[in-house]
Order: structure tokens, then sequence, then C-alpha cells
């Protein structure tokens, strides 16, 4: 499985999954949004299935791509992670600031 980090690290790859999260459509679909090959955007979603952030549904000869919301969810959850702790280190060094400003005369 591809790590998360690694499928969303590329910018293109963000711009595909941008579309896809935007409502379903093909591999045609997102070529034309963007100035990349559909062979490209087939590599790109390649990576991006790997990783647990979107679904292909088969519909005759064509691919139907979505945001797998269990995916981005797990991505959404790891970011709040480290959010939180950025605004904790913050509180922290505040505080420190604010109370070693009281202390002075």
């Amino acid at each position: 499985m591809t790590d998360v980090w690694y499928a969303v690290s590329d910018s293109t790859r963000r711009q595909v999954l941008a579309r896809v999260a935007a409502g379903a459509c093909s591999v045609g679909e997102i070529a034309d949004a963007l100035p990349v090959s559909m062979a490209a955007v087939s590599q790109h979603l390649k990576i991006l299935r790997e990783a647990g952030l979107v679904s292909m549904t088969p519909a005759g000869r064509r691919r139907i791509y979505q945001a797998r919301l269990e995916g981005l969810a797990e991505l959404r959850a790891e970011l709040d992670t480290y959010w939180t702790q950025a605004l904790h280190s913050f509180k922290q060094v505040a505080e420190a600031s604010y109370l070693e400003e009281r202390e002075q005369p």
C-alpha cells in the first residue's frame, strides 16, 4: 500500500484528487481539466488508489473514479493530530512568555 503522504506530495496528484473530490469522473474528464496526458492521469490515479484516497468503479469501457471518504478522513485525522500538537506547543510558549513578563519589575 502506498503511503498517503507520498500520494499527496505531488502537486499534480493533489489536482487529480481535488477534481475527483469534486465529483466522480473518468480519466478523460480529469485529463481534460489538467495539462497532462491520460496516461499520466492514470498513473497518478493508481498511486491515489493504492493510498486508499480514491476508488474506481467500472462503467462499460470507462472507469469512474471518486474520492474515498474513509481515506480522506484518515488523512484529516492525522493532520488534526499535528495541528493539535502545534497548538498545544504554541499555548505553552505563550503562557511561559506571559508569566515571564509578569514576573519582571
